[in-house]
């Protein structure tokens, strides 16, 4: 089977590890294809995100390396774009001067008239953001979540979908929604046929269990039923921030998947085609 990771962070944004760093340890660790996705909001950043003045340096180092292992590992550069309405969307066009290989397509912050903060947050500064910016409305802060997620879909332009529900991660510690209710469920169904119309490929991403924030993929097992009955495809990334976490939990990703009703994968080669192997 082939083994590919294509979201993966370093120290050109909130990474510990080097992209050479990452490519020696992806090479160890037997995958084919390693594909970089620096966080971006080009032509603006915040603290965890690349700054714009560094993008093109990161896209020629990415490119640098990819020829530099191109025997031993398939290297492709990329951007993880965040979706802000009003300010960012993951689209080609936007980072069409930086030539890169794909984008995945993320949201992290809710936006409202008083300020926003971002989902993908400690727990105590995600029970702030709902608390301050929604009244305390978790069900509120969730549908606007999901609304975000499907305007994304609709507006922007990427092949892969990043953390499809990232707003779950601190759901454990705060419990702030029960993801079995109809409203919530509504709100997943709703989001994965607008996936299935984009035609994006939906991630199944480890990061939450690598970083100890969740013991659970995301996509959950719910979502990811929805996701297969709509036919969009599923890759397994593991959003690595550092060396050690690159195949993070890749068999439990995998179980999930066929578990939710999946009997292949899709990833992205060297001419970023889309191509899909058994399970």
């Amino acid at each position: 089977m082939i083994k590919t990771n294509y979201h993966t962070h370093t120290t050109y944004c909130d990474g510990v590890n080097t992209a050479e760093e990452m490519i020696q340890a992806a090479i160890e660790k037997r995958f084919s294809i390693l594909g970089f996705s620096s966080h971006s909001i080009y032509p603006f950043a915040s603290d965890w995100h690349i700054a714009p003045r560094e993008t093109e340096a990161y896209t020629e180092e990415i490119r640098s390396l990819a020829e530099k292992y191109r025997s031993k590992i398939t290297v492709l550069c990329g951007f993880e774009a965040d979706y802000i309405p009003g300010l960012s969307v993951p689209s080609k066009k936007q980072y069409e001067k930086f030539r890169p290989d794909y984008l995945i397509g993320s949201v992290h912050y809710l936006v409202t008239e008083k300020g926003n903060f971002t989902v993908d947050e400690s727990a105590e500064g995600v029970k702030n953001g709902v608390d301050v910016f929604f009244k305390g409305n978790a069900r509120k802060a969730v549908c606007e979540y999901f609304y975000a997620q499907r305007e994304m879909l609709l507006h922007g332009d990427f092949e892969i979908w990043g953390h499809p529900d990232l707003f779950r991660k601190r759901n454990g510690i705060l419990k702030l929604f029960n993801e079995s209710e109809s409203w919530y469920r509504s709100e997943l169904k709703a989001t994965a046929r607008a996936a299935k119309k984009a035609g994006v490929i939906a991630e199944i991403n480890t990061g939450a269990i690598s970083r100890g924030a969740m013991d659970d993929v995301y996509p959950s097992q719910e979502f990811l039923r929805l996701l297969a009955e709509q036919n969009v495809p599923v890759t397994v990334s593991s959003d690595a921030h550092n060396a050690e976490s690159l195949d993070c939990a890749f068999e439990r990703a995998y179980s999930s998947a066929k578990k939710a009703g999946y009997t292949e994968t899709a990833y992205l080669d060297e001419a970023c085609t889309i191509r899909f192997q058994k399970l």
